[in-house]
């Protein structure tokens, strides 16, 4: 079954929504500012992305601008600022077994279908 990481109130992430569900696929939706993901579930939904912990940043967030722009961070000091702030992570991120996509656009998710 996929996932999808899904914010109600984004554009895109609800676009990703109706994506899968045109698609007849089944799918679980986590809703991830209400249930954030850990460190460990961070740097695996990375890895399965195949991306750099930056690429998964909304950069232009506040809290990323008052917190950490300008900052040389490690990889680890991202994944640990998407922990403390799940607003920071793009979405929808959508995973299929061990593969996952950023779903930017929607029609991306064909990708790991």
């Amino acid at each position: 079954m996929m996932t999808i990481y899904h914010n109600p109130r984004c554009r895109k992430s609800r676009e990703g929504l109706r994506y899968l569900e045109s698609k007849g696929v089944e799918f679980h939706i986590v809703k991830y500012l209400e249930t954030p993901l850990d460190k460990g579930e961070l740097t695996e939904l990375i890895a399965k992305l195949g991306i750099e912990p930056i690429e998964l940043v909304r950069t232009k967030e506040a809290v990323w601008k008052e917190h950490f722009k300008g900052k040389n961070l490690t990889r680890e000091q991202v994944i640990e600022a998407m922990a403390q702030y799940p607003k920071l992570m793009e979405r929808p991120v959508v995973v299929n077994g061990d593969k996952a996509v950023l779903a930017r656009p929607a029609d991306r998710i064909e990708e790991i279908l």
